[in-house]
């Protein structure tokens, strides 16, 4: 940057004292300065004003470092001598304070424009995020990466929300050598926070809190919005490629109860993803390779000799696979032309993978039972898929000088793991490491993923651990820019605390599972004597509703990291945290609706004219629950505990209950029984207190009806 020098004023006349102004080069920086925000600001708000918000804050960030640059360079022409003022740089100055002004007023605009993209759904948290990190920034702007937190307030009475960034910012400006109590820390940020919609009034509480009161005006704006545009996902940024790998069955065995959490939680998490727009593939890495289908192809060939021109009735595949194990492990002769099978499998011999097929296709079978039951839409690509793919990721690691040998045996240690990798066996077979690896490889390059999650009990967690380093070392992908995660979930107990497992001991059998749950959700719908007001067809559809959601509610209400206890007495009871309890809170207020002769062209015109009045303390309470289902999703994008989703939506529904026991919607004629008054914006919060709930509902997987 050229520094231009002023010459000294030639009158003697002037009254201003030298040493109060700038170097005049200080000016001309300054001048540089907001020019340089002020024309690239100017210049594409026009051009990017539906950019995402991400987009602005990075460049504003850059923007940022280059005056704390530039800023660092006047300091040491500040030191270095000063100069007599001049007429120019009285102009400059002028100029200066015209620019930042026109700035600011632009820096309003687009934050007063960016909460309401269209349609979305506004996060507040989010949103007083963004106005305190900019109060921050301005009472601190020397301080780097000051904390920035914003929480909900638990108690009513100390406001809406609460800034908690006082009291870190304490501590790090006392290592910096700066003793700043935090409560002057809080005055300050308070006095910094620039114009904004949603905040109301702001006080400080104890050594530094900043309670925060938002706007009711601001708060039913945001309610009518999403009752006449729906409940829509907050803005994406970008839509990336999200691939969740889930339930995982192997080929010839039947699913079972160690199944369930997989496939529940990973179809729920796919949901989600969905939901907010990014690109989802549900993977099923079945077990659909291996020694085993040698077995079974050779006890196939003996027990249905015609199975290539006949389809082989195999009924029970699980007592199929039992007998050739017992023959593999009790006959020589049976396991040697097993292990023919296998290499003629693996050399695509046709007539070997014809019986492989059939196998597979036996199993596919059931296992789609299982998944039509709890509505599950998976892809099948099992470890067959990555076959070819297991020599290139060894040729690669070889390449690269990665691979020891150790007793016939190919082996990959990666630095800060405990326990290498064995990538090709002394004979010359590939293992699961080299099936995992192909996987991933095959996904961050083939399928360009941006998120790639496992859905795998945590006893796999070293395993996956070591995947995914060697993955990083090898450069397949930085985890700065790509998201790789072992999401692992505790095992399924019985009542006595202990593996869950039938009387005998056996494993629990999947559908045997399900159709345990239909019986016993229609005894208990038989009990509340449903079958006396429902039609059959509205009967079966509440006892699939109650049994399926019950016991995907049952596990996903849980935190999917502990081991929980299956009871199906504590599932479908209808009092507490339950899906029982949630679904006929849900067709209760949809049948306030109803009892109120509302359909929804007559809720929509409604949303059209009338405000929605949050006066009464159960009103604003819920009005805030029910917007804060986009604080919800990002916190579950960020850990994928779903569990906070089912704690969200029960909270929704017991403050649902505080407000209609205290605020009447409907009132009716005590001796006629008929409706006299509709209170029609408390409706209108009946209505979306519906529609956020049967959005949770459609995440977590449960079906929901009408009547029950």
């Amino acid at each position: 940057m050229a520094l231009h020098k002023c010459n000294k004023p030639q009158s003697k006349t002037t009254n201003v004292n030298p040493e109060l102004l700038p170097h005049p080069a200080v000016c001309f920086i300054r001048h540089e300065i907001v020019l340089l925000i002020g024309s690239r600001f100017f210049s594409r708000l026009f051009r990017e004003m539906g950019d995402p918000v991400t987009e602005y804050t990075a460049r504003l960030q850059h923007q940022e470092r280059e005056i704390q640059s530039l800023s660092a360079e006047i300091k040491s022409l500040k030191k270095s001598q000063s100069f007599e003022p001049s007429q120019r740089l009285e102009d400059l100055r002028e100029e200066n304070a015209r620019l930042k002004y026109r700035l600011n007023v632009m820096k309003r605009s687009l934050q007063e424009e960016t909460p309401h993209c269209g349609k979305s759904m506004l996060n507040i948290n989010q949103r007083l995020q963004d106005v305190f990190g900019e109060a921050i920034r301005a009472s601190f702007p020397d301080l780097g990466n000051p904390p920035l937190s914003v929480t909900p307030n638990q108690q009513a009475k100390f406001g809406d929300y609460q800034c908690n960034s006082a009291m870190g910012m304490a501590q790090m400006l006392k290592a910096k050598g700066t003793k700043v109590n935090p409560r002057e820390i809080a005055e300050k940020i308070v006095q910094n926070l620039p114009d904004n919609e949603l905040i109301q009034t702001t006080e400080i509480a104890g050594p530094g809190f900043i309670n925060i009161h938002l706007k009711k005006t601001f708060v039913s704006k945001l309610l009518t919005s999403m009752l006449l545009n729906g409940v829509q996902p907050p803005p994406l940024a970008t839509r990336k490629r999200v691939i969740v790998d889930f339930s995982s069955p192997n080929i010839a065995k039947e699913m079972h109860v160690g199944h369930l959490r997989s496939t529940i939680i990973g179809d729920s998490m796919c949901r989600l993803f969905e939901f907010l727009g990014y690109d989802v593939l549900r993977l099923n890495h079945v077990g659909d390779w291996g020694t085993q289908f040698g077995m079974l192809i050779a006890h196939l060939q003996d027990k249905f000799p015609d199975y290539l021109t006949v389809s082989p009735p195999i009924g029970d595949l699980q007592m199929f696979y039992k007998e050739s194990k017992k023959r593999f492990d009790e006959d020589e002769e049976f396991k040697k032309r097993a292990y023919q099978c296998v290499v003629r499998l693996q050399s695509k011999e046709p007539d070997f993978i014809k019986a492989w097929n059939m196998i597979c296709d036996v199993s596919r079978r059931e296992f789609q039972k299982v998944y039509d039951c709890l509505d599950i839409k998976i892809v099948e690509r099992g470890e067959s898929f990555y076959q070819n793919r297991m020599t290139q990721v060894v040729k690669e690691f070889e390449d690269k000088g990665l691979v020891e040998l150790d007793e016939g045996r190919k082996i990959v240690f990666v630095p800060g793991q405990s326990i290498p990798l064995t990538i090709v066996k002394s004979d010359g077979g590939y293992t699961y490491d080299t099936s995992d690896l192909a996987a991933l490889r095959q996904r961050l390059f083939e399928e360009k993923a941006d998120i790639v999650i496992y859905v795998v009990d945590s006893g796999q967690g070293t395993h996956f651990q070591v995947i995914f380093a060697a993955g990083q070392m090898i450069g397949w992908y930085d985890p700065q820019v790509t998201r790789v995660e072992h999401a692992g979930f505790g095992v399924v107990l019985g009542e006595d605390k202990k593996k869950f497992k039938t009387r005998s001991g056996d494993t629990v059998r999947l559908m045997d599972l399900l159709e345990e749950g239909l019986k016993r959700s229609m005894d208990k719908l038989k009990e509340k004597e449903r079958d006396k007001v429902l039609t059959p067809e509205e009967l079966v559809k509440a006892q699939r509703a109650v049994a399926f959601g019950c016991i995907k509610y049952a596990d996903l209400s849980h935190n999917r990291i502990n081991d929980y206890v299956f009871s199906f007495d504590k599932m479908l009871d209808d009092r507490g945290n339950t899906a029982a309890y949630l679904l006929y809170a849900f067709t209760r207020i949809r049948s306030i609706a109803r009892l109120a002769n509302l359909d929804e062209a007559s809720l929509r015109k409604a949303a059209e004219t009338t405000e929605i009045l949050l006066d009464h303390d159960k009103e604003w309470k819920l009005g805030k629950c029910i917007l804060r289902f986009p604080e919800i999703l990002q916190k579950i994008l960020d850990d994928l505990l779903l569990h906070t989703l089912c704690d969200y939506l029960y909270e929704l529904a017991t403050t649902f209950t505080e407000f209609y026991d205290s605020c009447y919607c409907v009132e009716k004629d005590r001796q006629t029984g008929e409706v006299n008054k509709i209170n029609m914006w408390r409706m209108l919060l009946c209505e979306a207190t519906a529609s956020i709930m049967a959005k949770c509902f459609d995440i977590l997987g449960l079906n929901p009806v009408q009547r029950m």
